[in-house]
């Protein structure tokens, strides 16, 4: 019980889109699926602009475009072992 409030509604996003009857409330269902792909933060968002940032320098400014998203790409999956 600990995951309603104490009038039986859920409190987690994902519970409510689970109670919610999408032939009843159409426009809460879209409401609520749109609620829960909503991120939390905006700090991965915001790291990833920034290593765009670091990225676009004077010398990057003359690349080809290709070559500035292969670079992106290599900075924000920096985890991702290459050969």
């Amino acid at each position: 019980m600990d995951q309603y409030t104490s009038y039986g509604s859920p409190i987690k996003v994902a519970e409510s889109l689970q109670a919610c009857d999408n032939s009843i409330y159409p426009n809460i269902s879209v409401l609520l699926h749109i609620f829960a792909t909503i991120p939390v933060t905006t700090a991965t968002a915001e790291r990833l602009f920034s290593a765009l940032r670091l990225l676009k320098t004077y010398l990057c400014a003359t690349m080809h475009e290709e070559r500035l998203n292969g670079l992106a790409l290599m900075a924000i999956h920096k985890d991702i072992k290459l050969n």
